[in-house]
């Protein structure tokens, strides 16, 4: 079999960062009033800044397939022939412009330079990401496809501006209950961000200049012990379970907020890094790697607040990684779910530091219902 390689990677970020001071003149205030919870979870997270795809007056700027489509584009910035030669779009997002057509034709749909290549759509959360990368490196490991693009994007902006949750408020007024968002709901809104990342994967590396050999990539999932912890479009029962949006009315899915995205914070701190890092270990011992050969650890994190429970369940499990070793960019970029890990690996590909043999280890946690992508890069 060829090997694969990530040769080129890009990224685009719709307009310009937005402070944490003006989040609110973006997103809007909740029943009038500034959120009780924003300065918890921003001190908590330690994010400064993000990007939305909107103006300050809820005027959309960019879908989620264009922004994937700029980013796919600066892959061919130096010749912009090259992208007729791609032969493979493996796209990869938790916030869809639509439920049909899938993601990735409609991100093929702003690409007619192409021709008529295979395209995918991996469906996920913050996984999904990898899943498409995972895809596009076996189809050229396989020597099936011979330019494959794997891109990931996310548009979660206009699920978090107020006017999406009044509404609402005001069902909860009217019964009068707290007028709040419930914190469940309201501290997502101060965590994600827009964009998208994008990788080129060939059978050959750059004959001038750096590329990344992907050694390996490995998953788990433990949906099979564990309750969904993130969902959208479904009610979470007393027993558990997701009820489906199909099976509420039209005012039902308005009272009980159904196409809010909640996360259970409870369950998510109990669970989210013992789960996936404790496994790590055995992934490695199956990979025969050993983590002292690690030199850069590229983590994606929701929030600051996890950086020390994920060192803390790499101590006890004897594969600790130096901090001086970890790398992360969600200070400045925000949570971008499923594009965080390609915009993490952009920023430290393109920073000029990286060295020939150096080892470079890919950890994304996905809380959805706990899952979990590895990955191993080469600096070749």
């Amino acid at each position: 079999m060829s090997e694969a390689y990530i040769t080129r990677i890009a990224k685009f970020l719709p307009n310009e960062s937005v402070p944490n001071e003006e989040m609110e003149a973006y997103l809007g205030y909740i029943n009038g009033k500034p959120s009780k919870s924003k300065s918890i979870v921003l001190r908590n997270n330690k994010i400064k800044g993000r990007y939305y795809a909107y103006t300050k007056e809820g005027i959309p700027t960019h879908t989620n397939a264009e922004m994937a489509a700029l980013a796919i584009k600066g892959l061919f910035l130096e010749n912009t022939d090259e992208i007729k030669n791609v032969d493979l779009l493996s796209s990869g997002t938790s916030s869809p412009d639509q439920i049909m057509p899938s993601h990735g034709v409609m991100i093929h749909g702003w690409l007619p330079e192409t021709g008529s290549i295979e395209v995918v759509s991996p469906s996920g959360v913050c996984c999904a990401g990898m899943h498409a990368l995972k895809y596009a490196y076996m189809s050229v490991k396989l020597e099936d496809k011979k330019m494959a693009v794997a891109v990931a994007s996310e548009r979660f902006s206009p699920s978090l501006r107020a006017e999406q949750f009044e509404d609402e408020v005001q069902q909860l007024i009217k019964l009068e209950q707290n007028p709040y968002v419930s914190f469940d709901k309201d501290f997502l809104r101060w965590m994600l961000s827009d964009g998208a990342g994008a990788f080129l994967v060939e059978g050959q590396p750059n004959k001038e200049g750096q590329s990344l050999k992907i050694e390996w990539i490995d998953g788990c999932s433990f949906a099979n012990e564990e309750e969904a912890c993130m969902y959208m479009g479904a009610y979470k029962q007393e027993d558990g379970t997701l009820k489906s949006f199909k099976d509420f009315s039209n005012e039902e899915i308005l009272e009980k907020s159904i196409f809010s995205i909640k996360q259970d914070v409870k369950l998510l701190s109990e669970k989210i890094v013992k789960l996936g890092f404790t496994n790590l270990k055995n992934i490695l011992i199956n990979k025969g790697f050993d983590m002292n050969d690690v030199d850069y650890f590229l983590p994606h994190i929701s929030s600051y607040f996890f950086e020390s429970k994920i060192e803390d369940v790499l101590i006890e499990n004897g594969i600790p990684v130096p901090k001086e070793k970890w790398f992360t960019n969600l200070a400045t970029k925000g949570n971008v779910g499923a594009a965080s890990i390609y915009m993490m690996v952009e920023e430290l590909f393109n920073s000029n530091v990286l060295k020939k043999g150096e080892k470079i280890l890919l950890a994304v946690p996905e809380s959805s219902r706990f899952s979990y992508m590895f990955c191993l890069l080469t600096v070749c």
